[in-house]
């Protein structure tokens, strides 16, 4: 009987266990209340962005540089076309080394011109809200590059994408929010190794990567001189960056 007593109680523990694990995953997988988001953080933006001269609503430009582990923010001015820094968020963590994604399941952070349009807008994210980047791009399918749903997102984990922390992933995702739904065709997305100084390439010039991050530099350049995000297209399964601004 003793012997009895003693299987129960463990397999009574073991249910238990076993129930907290599914009640766990269950509330974890939970999607966030957006409109509990909007109501705590819209306020707060807001003043923050009219105090910088912007507005909620404004068009935005992301920058993300890997080496020193920032998304940076930027908004355009009212009336005009440059855009101006408003914020630079810390990235906690992120996949893989520097160096572009090559495949599913490598474990990569991509690298490289990316969008976010409101179909990859993910509020149901289980890292608390996402923006899909839409990789593969036109230059990484030219290439046969493969792997899908890379992202920005909160928490601080990553298997391939750009983590933050979750209160600046809310802010984020608000401003990308209200710059799509005022207009905004898409959020231009800039993913560079590091930011792009002479010092910083003479550091890495042993990379076997520093070819293609030379194929980013122009990008980076012309915003650096006009604040203007370039165009980016892919032709001929490279990069090709609008440079001239008179028109």
């Amino acid at each position: 009987m003793l012997f009895l007593y003693f299987i129960k109680k463990d397999m009574g523990l073991r249910f238990s266990f076993f129930l907290t694990v599914i009640l766990f995953l269950s509330v974890s997988a939970q999607a966030t209340d957006l409109n509990i988001v909007r109501e705590k953080t819209k306020p707060r933006l807001t003043k923050e962005l009219q105090r910088a001269g912007f507005q909620l609503g404004n068009p935005i430009f992301l920058r993300v540089f890997k080496q020193e582990k920032i998304v940076e923010v930027w908004v355009q001015e009212p009336g005009q076309r440059t855009f101006n820094i408003f914020k630079k968020y810390p990235i906690c963590l992120f996949s893989g080394k520097l160096g572009p994604k090559l495949r599913e399941g490598d474990l990569q952070a991509p690298e490289g011109f990316y969008d976010i349009t409101r179909e990859r807008l993910h509020p149901e994210s289980n890292y608390h809200l996402a923006f899909n980047l839409g990789y593969p791009n036109k230059f990484d399918l030219a290439r046969g590059r493969t792997g899908d749903f890379l992202m920005i997102h909160g928490g601080c984990k990553s298997e391939g994408c750009y983590a933050i922390n979750d209160e600046n992933m809310e802010e984020l995702y608000i401003m990308a929010e209200a710059a799509l739904s005022a207009g905004q065709e898409k959020i231009d997305v800039h993913i560079f190794p590091f930011i792009m100084t002479k010092k910083n390439f003479r550091f890495h010039a042993k990379s076997t990567w520093l070819p293609f991050w030379y194929s980013l530099k122009p990008a980076y350049d012309v915003f650096q001189a006009n604040r203007i995000p370039p165009d980016v297209d892919v032709k001929g399964g490279r990069y090709k960056i609008k440079t001239n601004y008179n028109d």
